[in-house]
């Protein structure tokens, strides 16, 4: 077993145990022993912060993962890392730190894996962004690890209907509406999330778990286990996820395997391929191009799309469907449905798993498909056909791609007059105020990577159209993000951006905006020469923010085409 830790610990087995004294003198201040020292050293990454129900549960959960490394031989050095709500921040000027904040903590547990020079590490994880950032540095860095997610919520209840977070954001837009009055929307507020865990429904957080799980980076049901039971209490399950990976962990260290011998390219196009199946969130594409790069992995959006063109729609979730992750926990979880997957051909089941097997070994006793349920439907009658769900378009709008989540319904090539806007803020109070008709289409832009900074998610816009009754008649189309808990006709990461000049800078009000699903493009409308004359009278606008960390963000950042990252 390679011992990175005996730089820092010096343990007798090491090579400097003299030289370290002043090194384990300051340990045994913390509670180190000499039998510590012989151990391997274990980082233990927690992202808690009781800010968010997502991560509420993070420190008790990795109080019990320090004392499962410590029963299965490690020695655990355990620290905190920053956690920015999504659902918190939607819509403010605060959710311009929720994609910083993947390369923020990225970058912590960086620091701290290699400021300690540990063995391996084991990275806990909830709200959305913690999710890849948890992965990213083991796989930067290639180290010997895994990551363990903190499980989904509980759905709310109220007067016989399951609520979740993204039903307190239609809300708004049904209560502008003049659809619910004041009291309706109130017990909305309080009774959507009953506890700990990430949002429920297949948005970010369930996606990118599912998606991780499937390439082999945390252990067989992990992702679909829920956080907490339903007197939120940490689940039996997720405690004895704690046990497996703390055991698991140990195991990687004996056979040496480190993370690029799991993150594989057949290992990505598993992970896309369980996203999509499940119909999970286009902020997938942005996180698995990050991961691919941090892995040296070779992935695009091209390979991307050739990827989703095959992958049939399996779930029936939330936000477009009818079903949330306890439902699926409930007949049994990820590996259900990456059973299906894999017996139909759309796995690579050779692949290497953090659990010392390989996909189809982890799969094997797995059960089929029960009947009399329609939350995941059989590979051979999907929920909807390859193709439906995830799309990539290119286009003069977005010469770099973008992404299109179409989750199964059966759109056609539009077009429409572009209502242009500067800010989300600027776009939601047209909706709210009925400024904006069916046949238009909303561009929303200077909210990209750079623009924003940090692609703001435009979840407050989508979710205010939907609750209009507008989410079937006006498209939106952004160089920022959308929620996991967006459904509508959402087009984002529209590249280049418009603070780079992209073509999105130049579209002016009432511009005719097409949007092509036969050829897969999304175009601009307007006569060459004009926006040849557009763009000899255009000029970037200073960035929004000149110091601390978003300025850092704005100028390091790199498209979302190659997903914004700033490594």
């Amino acid at each position: 077993m390679k011992r990175r830790s005996s730089e820092i610990t010096g343990d007798r087995a090491g090579d400097n145990w003299i030289e370290r004294t002043a090194a384990r003198t300051m340990l045994r201040a913390v509670r180190f022993s000499d039998a510590d020292f012989e151990k391997p050293l274990i980082a233990l990454a927690v992202p808690y912060t009781n800010g968010t129900p997502c991560n509420d549960h993070i420190r008790e959960l990795g109080d019990l993962l320090q004392a499962e490394i410590e029963a299965a031989g490690g020695k655990a050095i355990i620290f905190g890392t920053p956690v920015v709500s999504d659902g918190i921040s939607m819509g403010t000027e605060a959710m311009k730190y929720s994609l910083v904040s993947r390369e923020v903590i990225a970058d912590a547990i960086e620091l701290m894996t290699e400021g300690y020079r540990v063995d391996a590490v084991l990275t806990l994880c909830g709200c959305d962004k913690t999710i890849p950032a948890a992965l990213m540095p083991i796989a930067r860095n290639n180290l010997i690890g895994l990551t363990l997610y903190g499980g989904s919520i509980l759905p709310g209840r109220h007067q016989g209907e399951e609520l979740n977070i993204v039903s307190a954001f239609e809300g708004i837009g049904a209560h502008a509406a003049g659809k619910i009055d004041d009291q309706q929307l109130h017990a909305i507020e309080c009774n959507s999330c009953p506890g700990a865990g990430s949002c429920g429904g297949m948005y970010t957080a369930n996606t990118m778990a599912a998606a991780i799980e499937a390439m082999g980076m945390s252990l067989p049901g992990s992702s679909s286990n829920m956080a907490v039971d339903t007197d939120n209490r940490i689940s039996a399950d997720k405690r004895a996820d704690a046990a497996r990976s703390a055991v698991a962990l140990i195991g990687l260290l004996k056979s040496g395997r480190s993370a690029r011998d799991i993150m594989t390219r057949r290992a990505f196009e598993n992970g896309l391929t369980v996203a999509w199946a499940l119909g999970g969130s286009t902020n997938a594409v942005l996180h698995l191009l990050a991961l691919a790069k941090e892995a040296d992995v070779e992935l695009s959006l091209a390979d991307i799309a050739e990827i989703t063109k095959k992958v049939p729609l399996l779930g029936n979730f939330k936000p477009f469907g009818r079903y949330l992750m306890n439902d699926l926990h409930r007949i049994g979880g990820v590996p259900l449905v990456m059973k299906l997957l894999l017996d139909a051909g759309y796995l690579h089941g050779d692949c290497l798993t953090v659990s010392g097997q390989t996909i189809a070994e982890n799969l094997a006793d797995v059960p089929g498909l029960p009947t009399g349920q329609e939350i995941i439907y059989p590979a051979d009658a999907p929920y909807a056909p390859a193709g439906k769900h995830i799309r990539i378009l290119h286009g003069n709008l977005a010469a770099e791609g973008c992404v299109l989540k179409q989750s199964g319904k059966n759109l056609s090539t539009s077009s429409g007059p572009a209502r242009v806007f500067e800010r989300e803020e600027e776009a939601l109070a047209a909706i709210l105020g009925g400024k904006i008709i069916p046949g238009d289409v909303i561009v929303i832009r200077y909210e990209g990577p750079k623009g924003g900074p940090g692609m703001r998610e435009m979840l407050a816009p989508s979710a205010a159209l939907m609750g209009a009754g507008l989410g079937n008649s006006v498209a939106l189309i952004t160089d920022g993000r959308f929620s996991g808990g967006t459904h509508g006709i959402m087009i984002g990461h529209v590249a280049p951006e418009a603070q780079v000049g992209g073509l999105l800078a130049l579209v002016e009000e009432g511009d005719r905006v097409e949007i092509n699903l036969e050829t897969e493009q999304l175009n601009l409308l307007v006569d060459a020469a004009e926006i040849v004359r557009r763009r000899s009278n255009w000029q970037a606008p200073e960035l929004r923010y000149q110091r601390g960390v978003l300025a850092k963000y704005a100028r390091l950042v790199s498209s979302a085409s190659q997903g914004a990252v700033t490594s």
